[in-house]
């Protein structure tokens, strides 16, 4: 699994730490330790990044949820034969 940050151009260098650092799921008060400012700051910089827009997208390869029991390669063009509705 990979994290993207669409939109990063726009933040600036603080910023883009204090995104990528709240998106793995760290506090306000790990960050603010780990770069050595206060948390009200982490704060400020989380919703000023927020203010300029930026998407989080999962990058997932193959099927790590394991939501495709024939594999996520095992999937073809052709439509699936009908369900029959009546069978239990």
């Amino acid at each position: 699994m990979q994290i993207e940050i669409r939109g990063v151009e726009r933040l600036s260098f603080r910023e883009r730490q204090v995104v990528a650092l709240k998106e793995m799921g760290h506090s306000n008060q790990a960050i603010a330790r780990r770069l050595g400012v206060s948390p009200a700051t982490v704060a400020t910089l989380y919703n000023r990044a927020k203010s300029k827009g930026y998407q989080v997208v999962l990058v997932l390869s193959g099927d790590p949820l394991n939501l495709f029991p024939g594999g996520a390669d095992d999937v073809s063009d052709e439509p699936a034969p009908p369900e029959d509705e009546g069978a239990e």
